[in-house]
């Protein structure tokens, strides 16, 4: 059998002997770093041609998608049957009832969301009842701009424009 001629490498520029399965085809050695960089180049040629260019967000595969999600609901929840425990379940043991003892600080709930964004998407995918990413950044706008009224009442161009932030509380009872 015939070895193929070493070849240098398109990421590092060593030579490399390829594999003789690929030898017509094989442009990078086999180091994890130009691996990494055959992906990369292999996913910008296939991303150039005009074909690819809307792979992921075409109407078509959006459409796609959400009947996939339709026929296959709850797909990315964990099934508690499957899931087997890796030692026997504890007794449990009875406890003394105690009362809160430790008061959280004013800004817990605030640290909580300014620093877990997956809660954030997750309450959105969950009061929309749709995990597609466009749906949500839809809503997750359209609260943006609600929340941006309420704290900016006098600013035009909102999406409620000049309302006042007593608008959208209930009415108080009549005046005596």
């Amino acid at each position: 059998m015939l070895l193929p001629r070493k070849r240098k490498c398109r990421n590092c520029h060593t030579f490399f002997r390829p594999d003789p399965r690929n030898a017509d085809r094989q442009r990078y050695c086999s180091r994890p770093e130009c691996r990494k960089a055959s992906k990369a180049a292999s996913q910008r040629k296939w991303l150039s041609k005009p074909e690819n260019q809307n792979y992921f967000r075409s109407p078509d595969h959006v459409k796609r998608v959400q009947e996939w999600r339709r026929e296959h609901p709850g797909y990315w929840r964990k099934n508690p049957e499957k899931e087997k425990p890796l030692q026997d379940p504890l007794n449990e043991q009875p406890t003394k009832e105690q009362g809160d003892t430790y008061q959280l600080p004013d800004y817990a709930l605030q640290d909580l969301f300014s620093s877990q964004h997956l809660v954030l998407l997750g309450l959105l995918a969950h009061l929309t009842g749709n995990a597609l990413q466009e749906d949500i950044a839809i809503t997750a706008r359209r609260m943006r701009q609600l929340g941006q009224d309420i704290l900016n009442p006098n600013c035009t161009g909102g999406m409620y424009g000049n309302r006042q932030a007593t608008d959208l509380s209930p009415p108080g009872p009549p005046d005596p």
